[in-house]
């Protein structure tokens, strides 16, 4: 990626929605050498979609909790497993094998106590393979970016 491309990437992680002509003039090219650009990084994989930024809390789910997972066996079936059965529940935004005393975290939301308490006694503990959970319930957002820095 040059210097043009991680404009491009910059820009768009702003505002995917701007148009083409808009991104081009940003960035300093003609709109046709720009769409050619941003067709080839969509290509490549390095811009993977285009979504809208939502609140959660308008949404009626104003309550997040990471949850971390540690299983009985840390083999990669036993993974595959527990990434599988997951990938079912629509409460959980993100999933990541860690390192560490614990082998997966999760960020899960819910609307509150009780739907949470439902998501964990009828869903994640469901899971086979699980060994123990322990969750952490947030009190409030201080720092979320939706931008990756490109440098």
């Amino acid at each position: 990626m040059d210097a043009i491309d991680k404009k491009i990437v910059t820009e768009l992680q702003l505002n995917g929605r701007q148009k083409m002509a808009d991104l081009s003039e940003r960035v300093g090219l003609s709109p046709t050498p720009c769409a050619r650009r941003v067709a080839m990084l969509e290509d490549a994989g390095v811009i993977t979609g285009y979504s809208a930024r939502v609140d959660q809390a308008k949404l009626g789910l104003p309550v997040t909790i990471f949850v971390t997972v540690e299983l009985e066996h840390q083999i990669s079936d036993a993974i595959g497993v527990f990434e599988r059965a997951v990938r079912q529940f629509d409460e959980v935004m993100e999933c990541y094998l860690m390192t560490g005393s614990r082998d997966i975290l999760l960020r899960v939301v819910a609307s509150d106590l009780t739907s949470f308490d439902h998501f964990l006694e009828h869903q994640l503990m469901r899971v086979p393979g699980i060994r123990s959970t322990r969750s952490s319930f947030t009190l409030r957002t201080m720092i979320r970016r939706d931008t990756l820095p490109v440098n």
